[in-house]
């Protein structure tokens, strides 16, 4: 008799996992999905974070790691060797590792506006157009998409850049806070509260030079695969990105904040709950400016546009044709 019951409770086990495909098993016996972001865990990534913490992936059937990124980590080079499923670049890496030869492609935009601005104080600086430039001590990061924004707009303005001061900027924020600088690169959504609040307890006026009102549109955070991945496992891409996208629509719903903002601060404690809710409240725009845009639609006249700054400014040797690298289920092309 108990050999019996040894017999059926091993039949019990073997077969578990093929009527549970939502249990606890069975979401840890699925193989890991790495998902590796461009930043540490903040605000900037509140739909990634939702997605995670609220069980998206896993209901999806997938088992994905949320990698947060920085300075020492490559999303695209971690895709490429095989330590990553997705991840999440700028525009210009992507192109750039385009232009190099690297077999990935965008399944999806997160920022629909880039929120890099420069900070500056109007009324030591007054900026009305990009002519007030001339002559202003402006920071930029050497490499970074800030310097090829700013020399983007000097040159859609027929501004030399002999006719402005280019500062080299680091995370320091100091020389700036000492006047040393004019205008200085943040982003609106997430450096902008900090900074702003400190300047303003000091008892100074700021303002935000923001290049997306001056005709230079360019692309921030999206979302990449390998070409591999994209064309031998199309369902794991479409689990993934429904599960991520369904992250950012409720993670930018007014009507979450308040669990938003609690996901985000567990994530992220060195940062103040309130500090968090300014900065998800300047996120929101920047992410879904129109209701009517599902998030995630592919601006195809931004990538093409930060293709061609990328070309004017010799920072690839010859164009890379960034529409056919996008998967574009959900675009923006301009013409509606």
């Amino acid at each position: 008799m108990k050999s019996k019951h040894i017999a059926f409770f091993s039949m019990l086990f073997i077969l578990f996992p093929l009527f549970c495909p939502s249990s606890l098993y069975c979401q840890a016996s699925a193989p890991e999905i790495g998902y590796r972001l461009k930043w540490l865990l903040n605000t900037s990534v509140a739909g990634d974070i939702y997605a995670d913490k609220e069980g998206y992936f896993t209901q999806n059937g997938l088992n994905v790691a949320v990698k947060p990124g920085g300075p020492e980590r490559d999303p695209i080079k971690e895709i490429e060797l095989g330590r990553a499923e997705f991840g999440v670049a700028s525009a210009d890496q992507i192109i750039r590792a385009l232009s190099k030869g690297a077999k990935v492609v965008v399944i999806a935009q997160l920022f629909a506006v880039n929120p890099l601005q420069w900070i500056y104080r109007p009324d030591k600086t007054p900026i009305s157009s990009p002519a007030d430039l001339r002559k202003k001590i402006i920071g930029i990061t050497y490499g970074g998409i800030d310097e090829n924004i700013m020399k983007a707009i000097l040159a859609k303005n027929n501004l030399k850049e002999s006719q402005v001061y280019l500062y080299s900027v680091r995370y320091d924020f100091t020389p700036f806070y000492q006047g040393k600088v004019d205008l200085w690169p943040i982003y609106r959504n997430a450096q902008g509260p900090i900074i702003g609040a400190r300047m303003e307890k000091a008892g100074e006026k700021i303002d935000y030079f923001n290049p997306d009102a001056h005709g230079i549109h360019t692309v921030a955070n999206s979302v990449i695969t390998s070409e591999e991945i994209l064309r031998t496992q199309p369902d794991l891409v479409e689990k993934f990105l429904s599960a991520l996208l369904k992250g950012w629509e409720m993670s930018m719903d007014p009507a979450n904040a308040e669990k938003t903002i609690a996901v985000i601060h567990e994530a992220d404690p060195d940062t103040s709950k309130e500090v968090i809710s300014e900065q998800l409240t300047l996120t929101r725009p920047f992410i879904k400016p129109d209701p009517k845009t599902p998030i995630g639609t592919i601006d195809v006249p931004a990538w093409q546009q930060t293709e061609q700054m990328m070309l004017d400014q010799k920072l690839i040797d010859g164009p890379v044709d960034i529409a056919q690298h996008l998967r574009i289920q959900g675009c923006v092309t301009g013409d509606e």
